[in-house]
């Protein structure tokens, strides 16, 4: 894996944490009068978009089986839908999606460091 990719898996994972923190202690009904929290988790699933599109075939590789496409191309809707977003969607992929798009994407990152620590590959 190129630094660069392990960099934006690494961005990945900061966001979809940061995420979890902004709503752990929400429900929808807090979370649908929150302007603040709404739009910082909008400007997350934005970061975790572009980084998935950074890593392009990548990501299917090191982290396969999620839904890549809807990942890259919720940024877009976010950003070309923002007068129809649905904030029920936000909601779901916060709180339900994301989970396990962090689990992948740590196995992942666990892998590279396993194999950085053998002798020879690093």
């Amino acid at each position: 894996m190129s630094s660069k990719a392990e960099q934006w898996l690494r961005d990945i994972l900061q966001s979809v944490e940061v995420i979890e923190s902004h709503v752990a202690s929400m429900n929808f009904e807090r979370f649908q009068t929150d302007v603040k929290t709404i739009d910082a988790v909008e400007r997350r699933l934005q970061r975790i978009s572009e980084a998935a599109i950074r890593l392009g075939p990548e990501a299917e590789h090191f982290c396969p089986g999620l839904p890549w496409p809807n990942i890259r191309g919720i940024g877009n809707w976010l950003r070309h839908q923002y007068d129809r977003v649905d904030l029920d969607t936000v909601w779901h992929t916060a709180t339900v999606e994301i989970v396990p798009l962090k689990a992948s994407v740590k196995a992942a990152l666990q892998q590279l460091q396993s194999a950085t620590e053998l002798p020879g590959l690093g």
